[in-house]
């Protein structure tokens, strides 16, 4: 069975919500909980350390393209080897399809940009990392990349839904008995 290609090769300087960012430069505080926010007069000075991770954009297109927003959303995308690597349980016979079947809250499966048929190379999203960086430095990290893997419809639409579903959960204290 040949799988239809979820992705798309840009070439453009703009940026969608589903455009995949290899490699990009993402700065993580590091400070020691203990003293981080204690008021005092001095200026508190914090380390960054600067990671280097794939991402993908989350913002939505039309608030992008009409310049709303001053920072874009951004979550962690994983190949599923390196996901396995830092999570051993998803190693297990039986755990992607239930990450497949939307199962496990806060993970999606996008196929290979270039070898959709290979379920082994999908990636994984993890919209439980979520990062917020600048327009004008994810929007330049895009363009300075000369070609770059865009979602496409339907996909991207699936993306969203997928994104949305684990924001918008209600847990009920109770509920009426089962029939």
């Amino acid at each position: 069975m040949t799988i239809d290609p979820f992705w798309v090769q840009v070439y453009e300087p703009t940026l969608r919500q589903g455009d995949y960012l290899p490699g990009c430069l993402l700065p993580v505080p590091l400070f020691d909980p203990t003293t981080f926010g204690k008021k005092d007069n001095e200026t508190q000075e914090v380390e960054v350390e600067v990671n280097e991770l794939d991402l993908i954009v989350l913002t939505q297109s039309c608030d992008l393209d009409n310049k709303k927003v001053s920072q874009v959303v951004v979550c962690t995308i994983y190949p599923i080897s390196e996901f396995e690597e830092a999570n051993p349980a998803f190693v297990k016979k039986g755990k992607w399809n239930e990450v497949l079947g939307g199962r496990i809250e806060g993970l999606h499966l996008l196929a290979s940009p270039s070898n959709p048929d290979n379920n082994r190379e999908a990636l994984v999203v993890n919209f439980r990392e979520i990062y917020t960086l600048p327009y004008e430095y994810i929007l330049k990290y895009a363009t300075d990349t000369d070609c770059r893997w865009r979602l496409k419809s339907p996909y991207l639409e699936h993306f969203s839904q997928a994104f949305a579903r684990l924001f918008m959960r209600v847990g009920l204290p109770s509920s009426i008995p089962r029939f």
